[in-house]
This record gives C-alpha cells, sequence and structure tokens, in this order.
C-alpha cells in the first residue's frame, strides 16, 4: 500500500531520501506512467525508496478558484494507480499561499532537499514550477547539483497510434464519450469514486435501483448512458449500466452518476463505490412517460451486458 504524506515540514528521516517523479499527475495516465518509471530506475540504481510528489488541491483549482470541475481522480485513486508501478510513498503537498509564492529556487532547496531530502527527481520535459512558473527541467538539474539530488527528464512520448498522452487529451475524450481514446491514453478504464446517496427513488418504481453518487470536482464526461464496473467496498466487481447526467425527464438539481448493478439487490447507502466507465452506450433522452423509459432501459442494459461480455 502507497504511504500518503501530507507535509513537507519535520519529517522523521525514515521519510526522507527517495527517488521522486514530480508533478500533478492527475489521471496517472501513461506518459505519468513513463516519468514514474524513470524515477523507479534511479531509485533501484541508488537503492532509495520511490515516491511521488504531487499537490493538493490541485494548483489549477489554486489559480483558477472558479473554474469548472476537471479532475479525473480523487487522491485516493491517485495512491491506489501509483501502487502497482512501485510507489512507496506519495507526498501529496497542499497546495496554498505559501506553496504558489515560492520561487523555483526555493522549492527545490526548502521543500525538495531540506524537507524531502530527495536523492533525485524525475519530471516531465514540460515540467514547470516555482512562482511565475520560471522552473524548468534544466533549473531543476541546476539546483540538484548544487543541493545533492540528480535529476531526470522523460521525453515526450508519441503513442504508435497517435494518441497525445496528456491529462487535457483524457479531459476532452471523456467530454466526447470516447471512453475507448480516455481509457487507451490512461491505460485502464476511467472510474468515478464516491458515496452511495438517497436519491428519489423514482428507479425502485419500475424496478431499476440505483447506486447514486455525486459527480463533486469530477469533470463531467459526456452525459448519457454507459456499460460500467463497479468495485464495492469488499473488492467485489459488479457489472451494470449508469445514467450520468441531469436527467432531462426528471430534471436533477446537480450531475449524478446512477448506477443499476445487475443481478444485484443489497444496501449500498453512506458506502464508497468506484465506478468504471467502461463504454458510452448513448446520449440522455427524454421520453413520453415510465413505460417508455422502462423499455429503454431494458435495451440499454442489454447493450451494457453485450458490451462488457
Amino acid at each position: 500500500m502507497v504511504a500518503i504524506v501530507t507535509d513537507w515540514r519535520g519529517l522523521p528521516d525514515g521519510l526522507k531520501g527517495a527517488a521522486v517523479a514530480i508533478g500533478a499527475f492527475d489521471g496517472v495516465h501513461r506518459g505519468h506512467q513513463a516519468v514514474i518509471a524513470s524515477a523507479r530506475e534511479a531509485s533501484r540504481r541508488i537503492g532509495a525508496p520511490l515516491g511521488v510528489v504531487s499537490f493538493d488541491p490541485h494548483p489549477r483549482r489554486w489559480f483558477q478558484p472558479d473554474a469548472a470541475p476537471f479532475r479525473l481522480m480523487t487522491p485516493d485513486q491517485m495512491a491506489r494507480a501509483m501502487e502497482p508501478l512501485g510507489v512507496d510513498r506519495l507526498y501529496l503537498l497542499r497546495f496554498d499561499a505559501e506553496m504558489a509564492g515560492m520561487s523555483d529556487e526555493a522549492f527545490a532547496r526548502d521543500v525538495l532537499s531540506a524537507g524531502l531530502g530527495i536523492r533525485h527527481a524525475g519530471v516531465g520535459f514540460d515540467f514547470t514550477y516555482g512562482k511565475g512558473r520560471t522552473g524548468s527541467p534544466e533549473a531543476l538539474r541546476r539546483h540538484g547539483e548544487t543541493l545533492g539530488f540528480t535529476v531526470s527528464v522523460t521525453e515526450r512520448i508519441d503513442d504508435p497510434d497517435g494518441l497525445k498522452l496528456s491529462s487535457s487529451a483524457v479531459r476532452e475524450a471523456l467530454k466526447a464519450g470516447d471512453m475507448a481514446r480516455a481509457n487507451a491514453i490512461l491505460g485502464r478504464p476511467f472510474a468515478i469514486q464516491g458515496e452511495v446517496v438517497h436519491g428519489d427513488k423514482r428507479g425502485r418504481t419500475i424496478g431499476v435501483p440505483t447506486a447514486n453518487v455525486r459527480m463533486g470536482d469530477y469533470m463531467r464526461p459526456a452525459y448519457g448512458i454507459y456499460a460500467t464496473r463497479t468495485r464495492l467496498p469488499d473488492g467485489r466487481v459488479i457489472d451494470g449500466v449508469a445514467n450520468l447526467g441531469v436527467r432531462p425527464m426528471y430534471e436533477l438539481p446537480e450531475p449524478l452518476l446512477e448506477v443499476w448493478l445487475f443481478d444485484f439487490d443489497e444496501d449500498l447507502y453512506g458506502r464508497t463505490v468506484e465506478t468504471e466507465l467502461v463504454a458510452f452506450l448513448r446520449g440522455e433522452m427524454t421520453f413520453d412517460g415510465l413505460d417508455a423509459l422502462k423499455v429503454q432501459i431494458d435495451a440499454d442494459a442489454a447493450a451494457a451486458r453485450a458490451a462488457l461480455s
């Protein structure tokens, strides 16, 4: 399990001395994985733990507090995505006024060197840091020579199929409902994690009870119907079909993920589940009444079962 460390000040020696990858890492997509792999290679070479330095909230949220929801994962999901990559520690540092105001030199000196005691830093080719984004991979390398850590830079990776491996490319694919492209960039299905909340229970009246999860700060993929797989707290994975959106027929005050879990009848209220959006089936629609809606739900369920088989 990846240990999550939330401050860089006053750490015991046992939490210092890692080889780290540094970045926002929202989505932990295949480009991010390449940066982490570079740090992993250094960690093995010098016999150091493997760490990742990231930030919460995302720096974009700090600088653009009114921006539309854009996150691809929660911190918990980030840590889980990093576990199979061999990461020992996730330094999830608070991005606040102090952090935003640090020069690139101060960040390298105070946070990376004095605070975390890093021995190596792995970054991407387009990495910037410090107030005004004055820091670059080359600047970090110069600071490292003075402060006693090495730096590796992962160049841009071009996917053989022409995919741009970036968080923005994932968001573009999700917005278009192109789950195959989003999942190919991520290296796994995009998933929404959250607590199951009470809805209007309208689905129960037509034999389709749903587990409802608020979207929170997740970016909004294309609204519509998805084939899904939901991981329960006990580890079971249940196939299903979900509506993501505001339900034009019975309008919701906020976007909601409503998942009908196939062949499942247990109480999940108040429990945290994670639902993978495996395939986009269709956009949102309005219907003449409950009977027409039920016919379409049955068709959607059949399409979802086929997509998941």
